[in-house]
């Protein structure tokens, strides 16, 4: 096989099924195929079709009245449909608001609590054995917000 190949001056490389690097055939399949659904997907924070945001005049008509009512009426079916994707767009981020709200857990914390303090720190020291928390604290005063003040047991420093 190696020495017919090598006849024709063919090179012959082993493809994986279905990668686009490997195989431009596969690429330009799968590209339409990802533009296709991105074209006519109806996006989900505002709810309209991509190709339906914006303006375009099809036809040429010379009638000036005509052209001028006719316009007038894009406008402001355009105006409509920019308040409606402004108002979908809104109700999306309100229930994304929501869900993310929900996930975030509360903490309340009482004087004379004791807490551990996270290093962010140690992201820049390498080691997988070192401890990520410092402490115990004990809270000494609690601010809005979640601001507290704290205290080291063994040094009596406060911040």
């Amino acid at each position: 096989m190696s020495s017919l190949l090598h006849k024709y001056g063919v090179v012959h490389r082993i493809a994986t099924t279905y990668h686009p690097q490997t195989n431009g055939q596969v690429e330009s399949r799968l590209l339409e195929d990802a533009l296709w659904a991105h074209r006519t997907d109806i996006e989900l924070c505002c709810g309209c079709l991509p190709t339906g945001l914006s303006s375009a005049v099809k036809h040429c008509n010379l009638d000036y009245d005509q052209v001028g009512k006719q316009r007038q009426f894009q406008l402001q079916e355009l105006d409509e449909l920019r308040l409606e994707a402004y108002e979908n767009s809104r109700i999306y981020k309100q229930k994304v608001k929501k869900f993310h709200d929900q996930q975030i857990l509360r903490k309340e914390f009482r004087v004379g609590q004791k807490v551990l303090l996270f290093t962010s720190r140690l992201k820049l020291i390498a080691g997988k054995l070192h401890s990520r928390w410092d402490g115990p604290f004990v809270i000494t005063n609690v601010f809005p917000y979640g601001v507290v003040k704290l205290k080291d047991e063994h040094t009596n420093n406060t911040f």
